[in-house]
C-alpha cells in the first residue's frame, strides 16, 4: 500500500512505513523486510515530518529493494522445507542430511562421521525436525564462531565481555554497553571474509557504540577494505538458506 504526500508542491506516492528511535542512530536509514515491510530507523529527537522528503530521495532504491525482497520470498516458497545438506560456507563444511522416519513421537540427531547429520524418529514434523537443526547448528557455531572470534578480539587488541550465540531474525550480530557480543548462528553460511568483517565490526563497537564518523574510522583502521566488504555483506541473506525463514539482515 502506498500515501500521497504533498511535497515541494508536488503529489508524490509514498509506501507506508513505521518509524523507530535508536539511541545508536546518528543519522537515518532505511530497512525493508520481507515480513515488516519498511522500517525508517531516526536518531532521538529527530524531526519526524522531515521523512516523507528523505523517502522521497530514496525512491530509487526502495523500489530496487522491494523487487529484491519479492524475489527472495519466492525463492522461499520454492525452497524445500527441510534441507539435504547444510553448506557452512564459514567454516568450511558441508554436512549431507538424512532423515530416518520411525514409529516414536520424538526426533533425534546424530552425527555420523565427519560430513552427515541424521534425523530418526517423526521426521514427518517438520518443526520438530527444523528446531533441531537449529540447535545443532547454534552448537556449532558456540564451538567454532565464538573462539574464532576471541581470535580475531586478540588480533586487533579490541577485547569484549563475553559472546553468546543466538538465531536473530534482524542482525547478523549485536553488542551491548557492557561488550558484550551475540552472535548469529547463520553466520555458519556466510563466506569467511563476510563472517570476519562482521567479528571487526562487532569488536570496534566495543569502542564506539554506536555508527558515528569516530567508529567508521576504527573499523577502516582494522580493515581498510572494509567498504566493500560491507557492501557484499548487505547483499548477503541469499547465502542462507529458505528453510530457516530468513529475513533481511544488517548488523
Amino acid at each position: 500500500m502506498v500515501e500521497s504526500r504533498l511535497i515541494k508542491g508536488q503529489l508524490v506516492e509514498l509506501p507506508q512505513y513505521r518509524v523507530r528511535e535508536s539511541i545508536k542512530a546518528k543519522h537515518v536509514s532505511l530497512r525493508m523486510t520481507v515480513q515488516g515491510g519498511l522500517e525508517v530507523i531516526i536518531p532521538h529527537g529527530f524531526d519526524q515530518s522531515r521523512i516523507p522528503e528523505i523517502l522521497q530521495t530514496k525512491q530509487s532504491w526502495i523500489e530496487r529493494t522491494i523487487d529484491r525482497l519479492e524475489a527472495q520470498r519466492q525463492q522461499f516458497e520454492a525452497s524445500p522445507a527441510l534441507p539435504d545438506q547444510l553448506a557452512l560456507r564459514a567454516i568450511d563444511q558441508l554436512w549431507e542430511v538424512e532423515y530416518q522416519p520411525t514409529g516414536f513421537s520424538r526426533v533425534t540427531l546424530t552425527e555420523k562421521g565427519k560430513s552427515k547429520l541424521i534425523l530418526r524418529g517423526n521426521t514427518n514434523n517438520e518443526e520438530l525436525c527444523r528446531a533441531l537443526l537449529q540447535q545443532w547448528l547454534t552448537h556449532k557455531a558456540y564451538q567454532r564462531l565464538v573462539p574464532w572470534l576471541w581470535s580475531i578480539s586478540q588480533e586487533l587488541q579490541l577485547p569484549f565481555h563475553k559472546a553468546s550465540i543466538r538465531g536473530q531474525k534482524t542482525l547478523w550480530a549485536s553488542c551491548s554497553q557492557q561488550c558484550n557480543i551475540s552472535l548469529n548462528y547463520k553466520l555458519l553460511f556466510l563466506p569467511p571474509e563476510l563472517v570476519r568483517y562482521v567479528f571487526v565490526h562487532e569488536l570496534c563497537h566495543t569502542v564506539h557504540l554506536n555508527h558515528s564518523a569516530r567508529f567508521w574510522a576504527l573499523v577502516e583502521e582494522k580493515d581498510p577494505h572494509y567498504k566493500a566488504i560491507d557492501k557484499a555483506l548487505r547483499q548477503s541473506s541469499h547465502y542462507v538458506p529458505g528453510w530457516l525463514e530468513m529475513h533481511n539482515l544488517k548488523d
